[in-house]
């Protein structure tokens, strides 16, 4: 008797209510809730703070040269991933089209850690970048207040650094500008409500 599951489709993904987050990974579909606000107001603060790349090369108010995306859908071989942000070098995406998903692995993606995702993000997730060439993954926790930076080489992730807010930072691929992730958590008394 085979015990073999059914590979989930996109057709499973798109019967998924609009109240959660889903995405099939090596097969298998995952829905995960609406982030709280401490993994979302991180998240938006990251995106403004990097903000500066997202514009054409040269062009005024920052480095420029790439595409910055919130929460894109990500068709990756047979896995459906939606990271939190994620950024193409326009060199690589010249134009960003008027499309639902893509089929191009991003050159840099973030994903803001969550009790009920952390498993997920550091395990299943981030072999899949891996294997789809994604040259640097950022894990934020928003809870412990720390920014892990990860460069591929040879296939596999090398740690460049863990960031806890006491400096500023500058981490790749965004190491042109100085971030102060202090301002992505939220205050102890804010996150208490």
């Amino acid at each position: 008797m085979s015990t073999a599951r059914r590979q989930a489709t996109y057709e499973d993904l798109l019967k998924v209510p609009d109240t959660l987050v889903a995405e099939i990974l090596d097969g298998e579909l995952f829905t995960f809730p609406r982030p709280a606000f401490p993994h979302a107001y991180s998240t938006s603060s990251l995106n403004q703070d990097i903000g500066p790349f997202s514009r054409r090369s040269g062009g005024p108010g920052g480095p420029g040269g790439w595409w910055i995306l919130f929460e894109p859908e990500l068709h990756l071989g047979r896995h459906i991933i939606v990271p939190d942000l994620a950024g193409w070098r326009r060199e690589r995406m010249p134009v960003l089209g008027n499309i639902p998903y893509t089929e191009l692995a991003p050159d840099w993606v973030c994903e803001t850690l969550s009790p009920s995702t952390m498993r997920v993000d550091r395990i299943r997730k981030m072999r899949i970048y891996a294997r789809e060439q994604v040259g640097h993954v950022w894990l934020v926790d928003p809870l412990a207040r720390t920014l892990e930076v990860y460069r591929l080489e040879e296939k596999r992730w090398l740690l460049l650094d863990t960031y806890d807010g006491e400096e500023p930072v500058r981490a790749e691929p965004f190491d042109a500008i100085e971030l102060d992730i202090n301002r992505w958590w939220l205050e102890e008394e804010e996150s208490a409500k």
